[in-house]
């Protein structure tokens, strides 16, 4: 019986997860935003370097995002952040797909 897939399409493997969240996007489109509980603080996911799941293995996962906070005046700062930092003072508000 012949299959009408190519030599590649029989080889290869199945995909792994993919990270839907791995691109950089600008401030005002970012992944998520999420709020400390006091609304002071604000964190805007700009990129994630891993999957979900590889997330919840890794204590030292991080996101690069954009953070406003009383010591920045009104506007952002950039860089990584732990993600176990995020969610233990903040709460998630927004999603952007």
């Amino acid at each position: 019986m012949k299959t009408n897939k190519t030599k590649t399409e029989q080889t290869t493997t199945p995909l792994r997860n993919k990270n839907e969240c791995g691109k950089t996007r600008k401030q005002n489109n970012p992944y998520e935003i999420w709020k400390s509980f006091d609304g002071t603080w604000e964190w805007r996911v700009l990129k994630k370097y891993q999957t979900p799941k590889n997330e919840a293995d890794n204590p030292y996962a991080r996101w690069f995002c954009a953070v406003k906070s009383p010591m920045t005046y009104g506007g952002y700062d950039l860089g990584d952040v732990y993600l176990k930092d995020i969610k233990e003072y903040a709460v998630k508000v927004e999603r952007h797909d």
